[in-house]
């Protein structure tokens, strides 16, 4: 296979950078090589693929292609010159190789040269002559011209015929390149002898090995026509502008015969009916030669039409019609992009090149004088290169948060009457650079949770934003390390590292924590990554979980507590108070106090909103000496929460009488038989209590000390507690007066002189019913707790004690 290889180097703005030529026979099979590319213009495999190396082949995209893995170009499918060129030479292919990073462009012309693969072919397989037998010699009969589509040496040669007794074949090349064949009359023909004679015309190439076609030639010997038609020129010019329409006059032709009558009679028809062109064309009786197809400048700029003149004797002449075409501005430039970049990094230097284009108008002068302009207001310009060649740069700075997508539309538009134009339009992604840090919506956030909330559970979500994309705009939460009372903030909440949701760690208690904050930093996924911080503030919203603690009267494990109420109270008479606290805040600390069960409910009322027991009405002497009460304390919560407390009270003017009714004594008897063992174990029970005592208050004084100094450094509201058998000594809880109580005791408890306090005629009885009657000893509420088993105890109210 005979292959010609030719390069040529032409400097063109960095873009073109040179220009290879190939020459390869048609027919070659599927996947022949056609030449290596690589090699032929100097380029290492290496940048071929790392170039992304590719065709851009327009209408020859179905026949080369390029293999990178090798860096040469393969047959893509089987090429027939003559469907792809016909007469057309020489027949050639042209694309572009283009590479990028950088943009280059290579053009490459592929040569489609003829081999002989078709052999001459007539129309007909026979053509019938009448010629009168009158005929001159020297008579021309004109034959059908055979088609070659191959061309040069490969194309039709010549023409024998056979046999020549009477007739001779004579050829005349014309102007298009192809040959007149006429068959002349030598001898003199008798239809007497003979009147049907049969010939065999053959036409030859000149390609190796030779191939033939024939056709068969009958003539039928007439009677006296001894006169053919002549047209008045040998040869006609005519021109006929491109798209005109079916049935537009070409050209008039004309032929004249000197015979008289139907041998005069002359009729005209297009000659070699196989060539393509002369369906574009017929003859009409008369001479006029009519339009019938379309024509297009671009495919065909002439057209050589042979015509004859036939009349009733078979004489005929011939001529020829050489028809220009002219051209209109009928095409639209063409506008092809080579190579385009799908995006570029917003922080792009001006004059990046991000796209290389051809632009091609078919038509001439100045129909194909193309001019290309790109819209308005872009950050982008066209560039000519050369050879209908150009390229799309930046012409400013780009920010893809203000534009992140441009639609460049290039518009190109000819120089014709009126002028045509085409457009095309590019769509460029601007690629992001992390240039923006997050934004959160809000300066700082406040967020509410009721406490006893379930660990894991979402209190809030945090949102920020990145004006960025991709990668860069990927915002992720972290919880800055920080304390709350000394704690990590950590174990209090969690923040969803993409979410930004805030979840609790623990279950909250208001009574400890009523609010802390903490800082979220958003931080984006770029390299460096950019963040931003924002103050996050948690409320803990109360919730009814404490119910109320009755801090009076304190109910004693085995000890019965008596208010005493001497018979002469008048109406309105303060008994006692029940003191109680709730823990919780707000609607869920309003307490209330309401009596629930009363021996004599006509004689006690409960104040709703200060818990005091009074009397309303005057205590007689009917009323029984041993009353109870059982008071309710609800708070306020949905749903509220109660407590009960039982409030004894003794109705009596003297302890004998209500010792009398609470307790029944034994025998003295009895009493001194175990004096010395209730002796001992006083002494027992009463030097332990002492110590626990004073261990319990030095611990009270120094958890009070740590509580005073973490309540100091937290800063929390702080609601105060007193256990119960407890009295607040500062004067400042929920008691309303300070409690001094004062015993005076003997060594035989039934002659001990007790004191107690008093408010007004209000005292305290506390009894064990488990007792024997004698009071064993009465302890200072102020210092030391009571055991369940003490005998007898007085309290004070309101104000206080004397002995």
């Amino acid at each position: 296979m005979k292959r010609q290889v030719l390069l040529i180097s032409i400097l063109c703005f960095g873009s073109v950078i040179g220009q290879v030529s190939y020459s390869i026979p048609e027919e070659m099979p599927k996947g022949s090589l056609v030449g290596n590319i690589a090699k032929d213009l100097g380029l290492d495999l290496k940048r071929v693929k790392a170039g992304k190396a590719r065709l851009y082949t327009g209408d020859s995209a179905q026949f080369i292609e390029l293999n990178k893995e090798r860096g040469v170009l393969l047959i893509k499918e089987k090429i027939d010159r003559e469907a792809l060129c016909r007469h057309t030479t020489p027949c050639a292919l042209h694309f572009q190789i283009t590479l990028e990073n950088p943009l280059e462009l290579f053009p490459v012309t592929v040569e489609i040269t003829d081999i002989n693969d078709n052999a001459p072919v007539f129309q007909k397989d026979e053509r019938i002559f009448e010629i009168s037998e009158s005929a001159a010699i020297g008579s021309k009969f004109m034959l059908e011209k055979a088609i070659d589509p191959d061309i040069g040496i490969n194309g039709l040669q010549r023409y024998t015929l056979n046999p020549t007794d009477n007739f001779i074949l004579k050829s005349h090349p014309q102007s298009d390149g192809s040959k007149k064949v006429e068959m002349i009359l030598q001898k003199q023909l008798d239809r007497e002898k003979q009147d049907h004679i049969s010939l065999i015309l053959t036409a030859e190439d000149g390609g190796e090995p030779q191939m033939t076609g024939t056709t068969q030639i009958h003539v039928t010997v007439l009677d006296v026509n001894d006169n053919a038609p002549v047209f008045s020129q040998a040869i006609y010019k005519a021109a006929i502008t491109e798209n005109s329409e079916k049935g537009t006059l070409v050209i008039k032709v004309a032929a004249s015969d000197a015979d008289s009558g139907v041998n005069g009679n002359v009729t005209y028809v297009v000659g070699n009916s196989m060539d393509p062109v002369s369906k574009l064309f017929y003859i009409a009786r008369n001479g006029d030669v009519i339009l019938d197809g379309p024509i297009d400048y671009e495919r065909e700029k002439i057209f050589h039409l042979d015509i004859e003149a036939i009349d009733q004797g078979g004489l005929s002449d011939s001529s020829k019609i050489i028809i220009d075409v002219s051209d209109v501005n009928d095409n639209n430039p063409s506008v092809n992009m080579i190579s385009t970049s799908d995006s570029v990094p917003e922080n792009s230097a001006l004059n990046t090149v991000i796209a290389l284009m051809s632009v091609n108008d078919p038509d001439s002068e100045n129909n194909g004088k193309v001019n290309c302009f790109m819209n308005e207001n872009s950050p982008f310009n066209i560039k000519f290169t050369s050879n209908n060649f150009y390229s799309l740069v930046t012409d400013s700075e780009l920010d893809r948060e203000r534009a992140s997508e441009y639609n460049i539309t290039v518009t190109c538009s000819d120089e014709g009457v009126p002028s045509l134009s085409s457009c095309v339009t590019l769509t460029l992604q601007i690629s992001d650079v992390n240039d923006n840090a997050p934004v959160f919506e809000r300066s700082s956030y406040e967020a509410y949770i009721v406490e006893n909330n379930t660990p894991g559970l979402s209190i809030f979500t945090v949102k920020a934003t990145d004006a960025d994309w991709n990668q860069n705009a990927r915002v992720s939460y972290i919880l800055e390390d920080s304390s709350v009372n000394g704690v990590p903030v950590s174990s209090y909440v969690s923040v969803s590292a993409d979410s930004g949701v805030i979840h609790a760690v623990r279950s909250f208690d208001y009574e400890q924590i009523k609010d802390f904050q903490f800082r979220v930093k958003a931080q984006d996924g770029g390299s460096p990554p950019l963040s931003s911080n924002v103050t996050v503030k948690i409320l803990i919203q109360d919730q009814n979980d404490n119910p109320p603690q009755v801090l009076y009267p304190v109910q004693t494990g085995g000890s019965v507590v008596a208010e005493m109420v001497p018979r002469s109270a008048d109406v309105g008479y303060l008994v006692t108070k029940v003191v109680a606290v709730d823990v919780d805040s707000g609607q869920n600390a309003w307490l209330s106090y309401k009596l629930q069960k009363a021996t004599d409910r006509a004689l006690f009322e409960v104040g709703l909103q200060n818990g005091e027991i009074r009397t309303i009405r005057q205590v007689t002497d009917k009323d029984a000496v041993k009353q109870r009460l059982t008071v309710i304390v609800e708070d306020n919560g949905q749903p509220s929460r109660s407590a009960t407390v039982i409030v004894n009270v003794a109705v009596a003017d003297s302890f004998p009488e209500v010792l009398s009714e609470f307790t029944d004594f034994p025998h003295d008897k009895e009493y001194n038989d175990n004096l010395t063992f209730y002796l001992v174990l006083a002494l027992a029970v009463v030097s332990f209590l002492f110590i626990t005592c004073l261990v319990v208050i030095i611990s009270v004084k120094i958890y009070r000390w740590r509580q005073s100094r973490i309540l100091y450094h937290s800063s929390l509201p702080v609601i105060p507690y007193y256990p119960p058998r407890y009295s607040d000594t500062l004067g400042t809880g929920t008691l309303p007066h300070v409690y001094n109580y004062e015993v005076c005791r003997t060594t035989d408890s039934r002659k001990s002189d007790n004191k107690f306090g008093g408010a007004g005629s209000q005292n305290v009885l506390i009894m064990d019913p488990s007792s024997t009657g004698t009071m064993q000893r009465i302890q200072s509420e102020k210092s030391i707790l009571d055991e369940p088993d003490s005998p007898l105890e007085f309290r004070d109210v309101n104000s206080l004690g004397r002995c």
